[in-house]
C-alpha cells in the first residue's frame, strides 16, 4: 500500500488518466474528487462489496438454472 500525505488542493495521479483531488478537510473528514474517463467505474468500498455480492448471487442462480435445464434436456434426449 502506498501512503501519501496531501494538502488541500493537491492531487494524486493514478496512471495517465485518473486524478484524485483533495477538495476539503474538516476534522477527520476529507472530501475528495476523482477525475477519470467516463467508462471508469468508481464506487465507495462498501457499495462495491454489495455489488460484488449481488453479482455472485446472480451467477449462482443462473448456474443452478442452467444445470436444471441441462438435466431436463438430457432426460428428454434419453427418452427419444
Amino acid at each position: 500500500m502506498l501512503i501519501l500525505t496531501r494538502k488541500l488542493g493537491e492531487v494524486i495521479a493514478v496512471g495517465d488518466d485518473i486524478k484524485i483531488v483533495i477538495l476539503d478537510i474538516k476534522g477527520k473528514h476529507v472530501r475528495i474528487g476523482v477525475e477519470a474517463p467516463s467508462q471508469t467505474k468508481i464506487y465507495r468500498e462498501e457499495l462495491y462489496q454489495i455489488i460484488k455480492e449481488q453479482n455472485q448471487k446472480s451467477i449462482q442462480i443462473h448456474s443452478v438454472q442452467i444445470d436444471d435445464i441441462l438435466t431436463k434436456f438430457k432426460n428428454k434426449i434419453e427418452e427419444i
